[in-house]
C-alpha cells in the first residue's frame, strides 16, 4: 500500500507541478518514448541476468506491494515455539524431539504455531540444527560457524533481486538519453518543417530524458531499497533462532536462551521481557 501511495505522491508532485507552471500534460504523453525506454530496459534485464536471477526477481517484485509479515506477534510466536522445544529437551532429553523435527507438520508442538510453520525456510533452518544437536557430534563453535555460513548464503540469495532491480534502475536514465537522441535525429531530418512543428519534435525528444530519469529515481530505484529492507527483516528470524539455540547449547535454561534471541531483534518489533513472558505463560496454559 505504501508503494502505491508513494507513486501517487511522485506523480502528483511532478505532473501537478508541471501543470501548475502552465505546462500541457498531453505533451508528456509519449508512448513511443516509453516503448523505447521500457523495451530497452527489459531487454537489457534479460541479457544481464541468468534464468535463476530473473526468476528470483519476478518472484520478489510482488512482495513489495505487501506489508511486512515480520511483526512482534510473529517473533513472539517464534520464541514461544523455541521455548517449548528447548523445555521439552531439558525435561525429556534431546531424543524426545526427534519426531517433532523429522515431521514438523505433524508435530503437536509445531502445529500450535501456524505462522512459523508456514515459513518453510525458517522451519528447515530450525529443524536442521536441532537435528545436529540431537546427533551430539558437533560442539557449539562448529554449529555457530555453520549457521553463519548458511545465513550468509541466504542473504546472498536474497540480494540477487535487489541488485537486479538496482541495476535496472541505474540504466533507465541512459535509455532515456537514447530515446531523446533518437528524437533529436528525427528532428534534424525534419529540419525543413516550420519552427512551431520543430519545437514540438524537440519537446517530444526531451520527454525521453525526463521519463528515463523519473522512472529510475521515482519508481524503479526505490523498489530495490524496499527489497533490501525486506531482506534484512527476513534475516532477523534466522539470527533469532541461531542465538537461541547456541545459548541452549552453552547450557542456559530455555527462558534465558529465548531472552538471548529476543535481544537480537529490531527494537520496532522486539517484545519486552514481560510481554514475552506473559505470552509464553499463556501458551503453556492452553
Amino acid at each position: 500500500m505504501l508503494v502505491i501511495v508513494g507513486y501517487l505522491i511522485v506523480c502528483a508532485s511532478v505532473f501537478g507541478g508541471f501543470a501548475m507552471a502552465g505546462g500541457h500534460l498531453a505533451a508528456l504523453f509519449q508512448p513511443l518514448e516509453l516503448l523505447m525506454i521500457g523495451g530497452a530496459a527489459v531487454g537489457a534485464f534479460f541479457v544481464g541476468n541468468n534464468g535463476k536471477a530473473i526468476k528470483a526477481t519476478l518472484k520478489a517484485l510482488p512482495t513489495v506491494l505487501k506489508g511486512s509479515r515480520y511483526t512482534k506477534a510473529l517473533y513472539m510466536e517464534l520464541m514461544t515455539l523455541l521455548f517449548e522445544i528447548l523445555s521439552k529437551v531439558r525435561k525429556e532429553g534431546l531424543m524426545s524431539i526427534e519426531g517433532d523435527i523429522e515431521n514438523p507438520e505433524q508435530s503437536p508442538i509445531f502445529s500450535k504455531y501456524p505462522g512459523i510453520l508456514a515459513d518453510h525456510h525458517i522451519v528447515e533452518f530450525m529443524t536442521d540444527y536441532l537435528r545436529l544437536m540431537v546427533s551430539g557430534n558437533m560442539d557449539a563453535f562448529q554449529i555457530e560457524n555453520l549457521m553463519d555460513n548458511e545465513i550468509e548464503t541466504h542473504h546472498a540469495e536474497g540480494e540477487v533481486p535487489v541488485h537486479c532491480v538496482a541495476k535496472l534502475g541505474d540504466g533507465l536514465p541512459a535509455f532515456g538519453i537514447v530515446a531523446a537522441v533518437m528524437g533529436v535525429v528525427h528532428t534534424m531530418e525534419s529540419v525543413g518543417l516550420p519552427p512551431s512543428e520543430l519545437g514540438m519534435l524537440i519537446a517530444h525528444a526531451l520527454v525521453g530524458t525526463f521519463l528515463g530519469i523519473l522512472l529510475a529515481y521515482g519508481f524503479v530505484g526505490p523498489l530495490s531499497a524496499l527489497l533490501e529492507q525486506k531482506l534484512h527483516e527476513s534475516s532477523k528470524m534466522f539470527q533469532c533462532v541461531k542465538v537461541t539455540l547456541l545459548a541452549s547449547l552453552n547450557g542456559y535454561a530455555p527462558a534465558l536462551a529465548v531472552e538471548f534471541g529476543r535481544k537480537v531483534l529490531f527494537s520496532t518489533e522486539r517484545p519486552s521481557f514481560s510481554e514475552l513472558e506473559e505470552h509464553i505463560k499463556s501458551s503453556k496454559s492452553k
